[in-house]
Formats: C-alpha cells, structure tokens, sequence
C-alpha cells in the first residue's frame, strides 16, 4: 500500500513539473508588470511613433514595384498612390492645405490599421484622461481640436473673442508695460472650462496625429495656428537669442528665473490678429534646431534660392499666397520667420472700412467708399501709405475692383501679395516679381511692351522701386498705384524726391520734387491705433504750386528769381480732402478744379453723375 501512495505521489510531482516545463517553455521569460508598462510607454511614444511613420513613408515611396510582382492593375493602382503621395509630402509644407489633410489621413490610418492604436492605448501617447499632467501645450492643441469641431478654421479666432484674449494686459519685466499677450494661466483656464465632457477617441487620434506631423512634415507649434484666420505669424522675435545667453549677467538671469520669465528665444510665438500683434507666452518650440527646421523649410515653395550666411534673408510666397519672410545669422540676430496672410474677405471697401464683425464701426463711412472708386474711375495716380499691419495691400486689392475691367493691369511687386488674379480672374492682369537673374527695372522695361494701362507697384520700399513709379506715372501707363510707408503727406514727396537723387534719375532736387509733384495725384494714408482699429486718416490732393511765369529779362532780375526758385519756392501744397476725426469721416478741403475736370474726362455718364452727386452732396458745389 505504501508503495501505491508513493507511486501517486511520484506521478503528481512528474505532472506538476511537466506543466511547469510546458509553461515555460510557452512563457520562457516572466516580464515584470513595470517592464511591460515600460515598453509600452515607450512605444506609444511620439518620438516612437513619429520614427514608424517616417520609416512607412519611406517604404512607401521608395520600394521597388516590380519586387511585388503585381498584376497591372495593383501596379497601376500602387504606381499612382505613390505618385500622390510623394506630390502630398513635397506640397504639405508649402502652404497646401489639401495636401497637408491628405498626409494626416494617411498617418491616422496606418496608426489605427497597422499599428494598433485603440481606446485603451491612446491614452499612453498623451494623459488624456490626466489633466494634470498635461502640458499647456498639449491642453492648447486639444482646445483647438474642440474648437475647430465646431468652427473650422475659425477655432483660434473664436476662442480669442470669447475669452476676450486680445485686451491689453500688464507685462512686468524691468518695469510696468502693457502688452497683448496670451498667458499660459489663460489656457490653463480655458482648458478647465472646456473640456468637461469626455474627448472622443476620434479627437483624442487627431490631437496625436498632428502633434506627429508637426514634428515631421509641418512647421512645429505654429502649424495649425497659421492656417487659422489671422493676419500673420511670426517667431524668433523676441526673448534673449542662443548667442547671447552665455554671455547674459548673471544677476539678470536670476530675475528672470525669479519672475517665472521666459526669456529664450524659443518662447517666441507670436501672431498678428485684427491688426493686433499678440504674444502666445505659452508656446514654445522647444529648442533653436526646431525653430531653425521650421525657418530653413518654411520659405521653399517654388525653389526661391537657398537661406545662406551669404545670403542672410529671404522673401517669397506660399501656395495659400501668404508672405513668407526668413532671415538668419549672421544678418540677424537669430533665426527669425514672419508669414503675413492677406485675408480677401476684406477686399470689398464697405468690410474693409466698416468692418462690423470686427467689433467695431465709423460714421459716415459711405464718404470714402464713394470717393475711392471714384479716384480709379477718374484715371488718378493714387499711393496708399501707413504703416506696417495697416491694411495697405487690403485697401488695394479693393481698389483695383473699381478701376474699369476694360483696363489692363500690370503688377510688380518684391513677392507676390496681391494676387489680384485670384480675386478678378476673367480680368487682363499680369504680375511679376524680380528675381536672382532678372532686375525690378528689366521687369519695369519689359512692362512697357505688354499693352498695360494700369501699373501697380506694391509697397516701395527701396529706391529704385520709387523709380518704377515715377516711370510708369509719366511715360509707361494711363495711371498708377504705390503702397509706401511714409508716415505724412510732405513725408512721401520728399521721400519720392530722394529716392530719385538717390537713383541718379534725377540729380536736381528742385526738378526731382517738380517730376514727383506733376505725377502725384492723391494720397490715401491709413493708421491703425492702440486698440487695432484700422481706418483711413486722410485722403490727400497734391496740388502743385508752380508757376509758368517767364524769367524777368533783366539779367540781374534773372538771377534772383533763378535761385528763389531753386531754393525757398514751395513747389506743392498736401490739401486734405476727406479726415478722420472722433471716430468720424468728415469732408475737408473741396478737390481742386483741375482734378475735377480730369476725373470726370475719364468717366462715364454714370460714374460722372456719381461723381457730380458727391461732391453736391458732402461739398455743397458742383462738379
């Protein structure tokens, strides 16, 4: 009997130690509960996941079809998906909206179909469900995704109106400022307020996806902000430039640990919204390489050339028409970008001047919306002046709607911002730009071989391009259009005056003021104040105060009247037709006789009795 108990006794000890022999050789190595969490983390990482998406792009764009061996259907059918999907990741970041969705539909479906992202592990890529954790980063790019839900592109804006993001608020740095800011405590906030309800996975995939491709094929933290409806973005601006921080006092230095302050320059996101410049001081890029990718691919749509030390500065456009500006060490201070967005909405001269969505509105705004279309049916050599952020190639793109459709139009701009064919494409208009091979005054001369009635020259900022617009006001065209940035009527002359001397067109300031007052006709000068309101301040005549009088036929006499009136003789006079005063537009100064009579020889018998009604009706005279 005992030896039947030992024998059973024998055989469970030989079954145990055979299902442990069968469990390990199915579980050879036991992972901790922590080394698996662990792995997991890791994997659904960003950097993880961004690394499997670049590796799949790759596959997908530079694998060997014929290795398939695919019948010519699923070739074709490959060959073209590879096609377009090579034309999406070489235009996503260059502007192209369509091509920027179709690159993060791809992403979110190889994350969900191949690499297994569900409900339960989205929450290892971002704490979703752990809002304390969460960066301010991570809480403003979920708000956008809630926001765009209900507003598309109109999610940055919305928040800002709502929460009233735009109002002046105190900065203390080294002293008592006010700026326009946006402050990390505000999202913090927001974010509270918002996110309440329980993000779908569908958001919850969307935030991740473009967190990857702002890493990897986007413009980092400003990707999604610069297709919202804003006026511009811009980075590296301000706080203490990489090159200068070893060098930093380091007592200065420790205020500013002190007062929470984010000094470096990657803390430099700003925007430019109604007219405001608002700093984001809550979003960083992280570090000088990524602001440096982001200003070294940002500018590339159209092959403008290469960002060098050499050559320290770049201007070109997007494919969305935006401007892009880069500039780099050594010829500035730091990596810097600016992408200034010309919003066509406002191209109609009543949105533009009495803009109501805007919170804002003038009286008696019909005044100039009567009178600018007026000045390009009158055939007048107009500029548009102010400052930067004024509105100037808004104002112009409305006014080139009034200017007759027979006219044909040519634009020369440094980069192409008007776009004047994308708002009047069944107009005769052809723009161009000077480039590396090609100079602005070979444009200009090639110009007056392309039957053009009507030249645009946008924003003068150098002194040859003031040369153009003297060209083309006297000899080239019917009339002209210029953009400039003096601050006053007497500003501009002189300003137009010197840039001829400086040319070596002319090399008699006198005769250089006269050739810049005989084509000069109106000046149209708008300020934008503290607030952001943007209005015309003033509509200006020139009136030239020349003479044809005969010189004295006494020698002595002569002289005399010579040199008065190469000296001390006023040669023009600024005659404010339309002001803005308190919030109202208010007609001046009538305009003068000659003018009158040479607007109304350009006019129709329709656009002549508008002509005639308006200065009835605000001058109290007759046409």
């Amino acid at each position: 009997m005992l030896l039947i108990w030992n024998g059973i006794g024998i055989g469970i000890l030989l079954i145990a130690l055979l299902v442990y022999l069968i469990y390990k050789m199915r579980n050879p190595i036991a992972v901790p509960r922590e080394k698996k969490i662990s792995e997991d983390l890791e994997r659904y990482s960003i950097k993880q996941m961004t690394l499997y998406i670049k590796n799949k792009f790759n596959d997908m764009t530079g694998s060997n079809l014929y290795d398939l061996a695919l019948d010519l259907e699923d070739f074709n059918r490959q060959k073209h998906m590879r096609t377009e999907l090579k034309a999406a990741l070489k235009g996503c970041n260059s502007g192209d909206l369509y091509d920027k969705m179709y690159v993060k539909d791809l992403i979110y479906d190889l994350l969900v179909r191949e690499y297994g992202m569900n409900e339960r592990n989205v929450n290892f890529v971002l704490p979703f469900e752990e809002p304390d954790t969460l960066t301010v980063q991570d809480k403003f790019e979920i708000l956008m995704q809630l926001y765009k839900k209900k507003h598309g592109y109109k999610a940055l804006p919305k928040m800002i109106e709502e929460y009233r993001l735009d109002e002046l608020k105190s900065v203390i740095e080294d002293g008592q400022t006010e700026s326009y800011i946006i402050t990390e405590a505000e999202i913090q906030k927001i974010y509270r307020e918002k996110s309440k309800g329980e993000l779908s996975f569908e958001d919850k995939m969307q935030v991740i996806v473009q967190r990857i491709y702002q890493g990897f094929k986007g413009f980092g933290v400003i990707d999604e902000i610069r297709y919202m409806e804003i006026d511009g973005v811009s980075g590296g601006v301000s706080g203490v430039p990489a090159a200068m921080q070893d060098i930093e006092d380091e007592e200065q230095m420790l205020k500013a640990m002190r007062l929470h302050s984010k000094q470096d320059n990657t803390h430099s996101v700003w925007i430019m919204y109604r007219g405001k410049t608002m700093h984001m001081s809550f979003l960083s890029f992280g570090s000088e390489l990524e602001l440096k990718r982001i200003c070294q691919s940002i500018y590339k749509w159209n092959n403008p050339g290469q960002l060098t030390e050499q050559n320290g500065f770049i201007v070109n456009d997007m494919k969305d028409n935006s401007r892009i500006v880069v500039m780099r060490p050594p010829f500035s201070e730091s990596w810097v970008f600016f992408n200034r967005k010309f919003n066509l909405t406002y191209t109609d001269l009543e949105n533009f001047l009495n803009p109501k969505d805007r919170g804002y509105s003038f009286k008696n705004t019909e005044l100039p919306i009567r009178l600018v279309p007026l000045l390009m049916k009158g055939a007048r050599v107009t500029t548009v002046t102010g400052d930067q952020g004024t509105g100037k190639s808004t104002l112009m793109m409305g006014m080139a709607r009034y200017i007759a459709g027979y006219l044909t139009l040519r634009v020369q701009e440094m980069a192409f911002e008007l776009h004047l064919r994308n708002l009047f494409p069944q107009r005769n208009i052809v723009s161009i730009r000077e480039t590396a091979d090609i100079t602005g005054q070979k444009g200009m001369d090639i110009q007056k071989k392309t039957d053009g009635a009507v030249n645009i020259i946008g924003e003068a900022a150098t002194a040859e391009q003031v040369t153009w617009f003297l060209q083309a006001g006297t000899v080239a065209s019917l009339f002209t259009i210029l953009s400039h940035h003096a601050k006053t009527f007497q500003d501009l002359v002189f300003s137009l005056r010197n840039s001829t001397l400086q040319t070596g067109l002319f090399r008699n300031e006198s005769i250089a003021e006269q050739q810049v007052v005989s084509v000069l006709d109106f000046d149209i000068h708008l300020f934008k104040d503290a607030e952001g309101r943007r209005y015309i301040e003033r509509i200006t005549e020139c009136v030239p105060l020349l003479d044809n009088d005969m010189y004295p036929e006494d020698p002595e006499k002569a002289a005399i009247e010579f040199y008065r009136r190469m000296t001390d003789r006023k040669t023009f006079e600024g005659r404010d037709i339309v002001v803005f005063q308190d919030g109202e537009y208010i007609a001046k100064h009538p305009i003068s006789e000659q003018q009158k009579a040479e607007m109304i020889r350009h006019m129709n018998a329709k656009d002549r009795a508008e002509f005639e009604d308006l200065i009835a009706t605000y001058w109290k005279v007759t046409a």
